[in-house]
């Protein structure tokens, strides 16, 4: 069977150039960077090649880009790096009510250890209110941390107005754009961003490898004890097969993104405006302008989302209910909870989110399936039959 793949943000598919550069650093050029013989320094240079690419997609220098082994671990070491650094300044940490579990689940684990979490409410498209952040700032704060756009709904942050005011109150400021960057353009300098986390499988670079930015001047402690790789920052033997995929990904994100953007954007509109226009009681979740180009997250009312996946699984289409990460939770997603929805229409999400390799023509085997699929699955709801009946 044909796969159409509408999971982007879940995982994306390495691209053939990344693979082809990543290969020789296997079984070619498999020396330690840590050496100081042919094949090692080969090796540091790749990596110094793949740090170089890295900051030229958020423009930073390259010695303020640290190698970690995903996002969730550039998170991890943010929000502790920086918490434990200034715990003799402040314990008061605000991030949002719809970030990722890395983020929610590493501040939980704060909280226990003495850090005070504000966690700040989004209006129904997922946007924070910048006064109540302003509001929120004590004397005792120390970090700011508020995702760049999201993983579930696609909504973009104001994160230049967020990065004034931490600036404004000397709040060091880190955003999670794991799902932003190759998607979107990002100026760490123009947009006052302090530290960002990013991930190679969310551009088309492979798993097992992330990336932090820290702004020079920024103290943070160190995640793991070990040896001095990193500059003193990261323990480990550098994954530099990965380190290597991960800067061909970025290279390619940063010279391909205006096309990339447009191709995705015109995908998702397309998608919208049929979804909206042929299933009745559909409901788009999040912005519609302020958001990623290739995300589409609509319930659909008197339907359960695991369902149609289910039902799209056997037509050979990919898609999410809402945050890989989130998978096998018995709960609502707490993102379309933050957004005022119902347990019902948080139950009847599904997320699509389109790629470089989607066409048109996948897109209307999508919609045609999904036509089918919820008016097939609301003719077997008891629920909706009442509601048709009561309308007539």
């Amino acid at each position: 069977m044909d796969i159409k793949y509408f999971d982007n943000a879940a995982t994306t598919r390495v691209k053939e150039e990344v693979l082809k550069e990543m290969l020789p650093y296997f079984c070619e050029q498999y020396g330690n960077p840590s050496s100081i013989y042919g094949i090692g320094r080969e090796a540091k240079r790749a990596i110094e090649q793949a740090r170089k690419r890295v900051s030229e997609l958020v423009n930073c220098k390259p010695n303020e880009i640290y190698f970690t082994a995903c996002g969730t671990e550039s998170d991890n070491t943010a929000l502790k790096g920086i918490a434990y650094e200034n715990k003799g300044k402040g314990n008061h940490i605000i991030t949002t009510k719809i970030e990722h579990p890395a983020i929610l689940n590493t501040c939980e684990t704060l909280s226990k250890q003495g850090f005070r979490i504000t966690y700040l409410n989004v209006d129904k498209d997922g946007i924070i209110d910048l006064e109540q952040l302003k509001n929120s700032i004590t004397d005792k704060t120390i970090l700011i941390s508020v995702m760049f756009a999201n993983n579930e709904i696609g909504t973009i942050q104001p994160i230049q107005e967020i990065a004034k005011i931490a600036k404004m109150y000397n709040i060091v400021f880190h955003t999670d754009a794991v799902q932003a960057c190759g998607n979107v353009p990002i100026d760490v300098q123009k947009m006052g961003i302090d530290m960002l986390s990013l991930s190679g499988h969310k551009l088309y670079g492979p798993k097992g490898i992330g990336a932090l930015y820290v702004k020079t001047g920024i103290k943070f402690q160190k995640f793991l004890d070990g040896g001095h790789q990193e500059r003193d920052r990261r323990a480990g033997t550098e994954n530099v097969a990965g380190i290597v995929g991960l800067g061909k990904a970025c290279e390619l994100a940063r010279i391909n993104m205006s096309k990339h953007i447009n191709h995705l954007t015109s995908l998702r509109d397309y998608y919208i405006s049929q979804i909206e226009k042929r299933i009745p009681y559909a409901k788009l979740n999040g912005a519609r302008e302020k958001r990623l180009p290739g995300n589409s997250d609509f319930s659909f009312r008197f339907v359960e989302g695991e369902a149609i996946l289910l039902n799209l699984d056997l037509k050979g289409i990919c898609a999410s209910s809402g945050s890989a990460c989130s998978t096998g939770s018995t709960l609502p997603s707490h993102v379309l909870v933050a957004i005022g929805l119902s347990k019902e229409l948080a139950y009847s999400a599904l997320r699509t989110t389109f790629g470089e390799e989607n066409t048109k023509e996948d897109v209307d085997y999508l919609i045609e399936n999904l036509v089918e699929i919820v008016d097939r699955l609301r003719k077997m709801s008891p629920e909706y039959s009442e509601f048709i009946e009561m309308k007539k």
